[in-house]
């Protein structure tokens, strides 16, 4: 940290040299730096801070690879890459989930699926909500007692079953001289693009506007699959349930679902 400070002091004393006194300093400085690579170490060790300048120097100006001699050229761009994905990362981690029902309710789950045998989820769920118990019908598909002859409905045939009525949406990074949001959404029916737009600023409303804009009347999808992006706030939600679309997130792909993504064209490109 000390040598960073005293690089950053050195660069404003610069500004008082004489342009020929920089050209000679800049000589002498890549002179040492060949003879120091010829009789360094193959891996020399750097500091977090030190790739962090490098990095820093990079993303201001890109032509300064061409000066790079400790280190390769696309090590330098392969650590800002590392380090635009873990940001996205941070930003977009999922925040935990549904709360977990109680105790009481999962247990009355099992013992009305294993007593009544003929019960299915929706059968279920309508009696949880004649006692007062308010959980969502996935809810309780997910804690019934698995029978042979009931087998429970995987990703796949969920999507061969509702394909019409499903839609995915998404919002990636494009990254340009500033940083712009894309979102689409996918019909799954007949694969094709249904809507498209971009911003630098997403937000929950303006997401709900997308979709109020991309499914005008009577012509919503049954489902959304989406990830559980911290864009999709209370707002978003809200929207789409008052349009009559049931909520489907998601925050891992299995791998029957990137089966299916893979499936699109325009998603490779």
């Amino acid at each position: 940290m000390f040598a960073i400070a005293f690089l950053f002091v050195g660069v404003l004393c610069d500004g008082f040299k004489s342009r020929r006194r920089l050209e000679a300093e800049i000589l002498v400085l890549r002179h040492q730096l060949n003879v120091l690579k010829q009789r360094a170490p193959r891996r020399l060790y750097l500091t977090w801070a030190d790739r962090a300048l490098f990095v820093w120097l990079y993303c201001g100006f890109p032509r300064i690879l061409d000066a790079i001699t400790i280190v390769r050229p696309e090590t330098i761009v392969r650590w800002h890459r590392k380090g635009f994905s873990a940001l996205w990362r941070w930003k977009s981690h999922p925040l935990g989930g549904r709360p977990q029902i109680g105790k009481e309710v999962r247990d009355l789950i099992r013992r009305m699926s294993f007593e009544n045998p003929l019960w299915g989820a929706p059968h279920i769920h309508g009696e949880l909500l004649k006692l007062g118990f308010d959980v969502a019908q996935s809810t309780v598909s997910k804690y019934m007692v698995p029978r042979r002859d009931r087998p429970s409905q995987t990703w796949k045939t969920f999507l061969h079953n509702h394909a019409d009525g499903i839609a995915s949406i998404d919002l990636f990074v494009v990254p340009t001289i500033a940083l712009i949001f894309a979102f689409l959404i996918l019909g799954h029916g007949r694969r094709q693009l249904l809507w498209f737009a971009v911003t630098r600023h997403p937000t929950a409303e303006w997401l709900a506007r997308q979709i109020t804009e991309a499914f005008p009347w009577d012509r919503a999808p049954t489902y959304i699959v989406r990830d559980n992006d911290r864009a999709f706030g209370s707002v978003f939600r809200r929207r789409i349930q008052a349009m009559g679309i049931r909520d489907r997130p998601t925050s891992i792909l299995n791998a029957c679902q990137k089966q299916t993504l893979r499936r699109w064209p325009i998603l490779k490109r």
